[in-house]
């Protein structure tokens, strides 16, 4: 499914992994969103940014089901779908991981890894008596995160809250990436971050990219959008104003189409 708005056409030689036409939502008065439209390439990030009260934060729920569109239509690999809660996105092979992290602390690596899809002993121990199988969990989970090259997660049994925000954010996103089978979306994935750690989590970004995995990433952090993104959607009072890329605009051209300075 392939859209095109005031600014020019989109990419139609390829079928969006993850697309969306005319979304609209409203809260009462507020339209935060205007009949939206919505590409994600196969094996690229595409980067939202937008001022405050631009609908990115809609936008997301809508396309990760947290938030049900008034109207307008999603499409996944071309087919169109509807989901009902962030369950149904997520059983689509569509994971999110939002500013919060969603972590349990007290847990450890492994835990987090695959909170809320514990993985159980087989036989009657699992089956009856419901015994997790955490041997299991951690060797899987060691492995995740050694297929994904992730350095900062050395012993895979450390309690999350030893861990830094860094380290953290590379156990959400890790999570995310083992049960995405279709795309991740992140949210401010380097907010809070010191320069080391959003150095890291950058490269953790490129990696999944590498390994194929698509990701929609929303951001203020523009530096690391122009480094990381193929294009970019760009977000303006609930609609789409442009859809640009870093190899032909600045990042003040961006600022200037996000704030309504110019034209894209």
């Amino acid at each position: 499914m392939t859209s095109q708005d005031e600014n020019g056409p989109s990419d139609t030689s390829r079928t969006p992994v993850l697309a969306a036409t005319g979304l609209t939502k409203s809260y009462g008065r507020v339209e935060a969103l205007r009949g939206v439209d919505f590409e994600l390439l196969p094996g690229e990030i595409l980067a939202v940014i937008g001022d405050n009260g631009a609908g990115k934060s809609t936008l997301i729920k809508c396309l990760s089901g947290a938030t049900t569109p008034d109207s307008g239509q999603l499409y996944l690999d071309g087919e169109e779908v509807t989901f009902r809660n962030p369950q149904a996105a997520q059983d689509a092979g569509i994971e999110t991981v939002y500013q919060t992290l969603a972590v349990a602390p007290a847990l450890d690596i492994a835990s987090n890894l695959f909170l809320g899809r514990e993985l159980r002993k087989k036989g009657p121990l699992g089956g009856l008596l419901r015994v997790l199988d955490f041997a299991e969990m951690r060797k899987q989970a060691k492995d995740h995160v050694s297929r994904m090259g992730i350095e900062t997660l050395q012993d895979i049994t450390q309690p999350v809250e030893t861990l830094s925000g860094g380290q953290r954010q590379a156990v959400a996103v890790a999570r995310a990436a083992a049960f995405g089978s279709k795309l991740v979306i992140l949210d401010e994935p380097t907010a809070a971050l010191g320069v080391r750690e959003s150095g890291q989590v950058v490269k953790l970004i490129r990696q999944l990219r590498d390994n194929g995995l698509p990701i929609v990433l929303i951001s203020h952090d523009m530096p690391s959008v122009f480094e990381l993104a193929d294009r970019i959607h760009v977000q303006r009072l609930g609609r789409r104003a442009a859809v640009i890329s870093p190899k032909t605009h600045t990042m003040n051209d961006a600022v200037a189409i996000m704030t309504g300075a110019r034209a894209a």
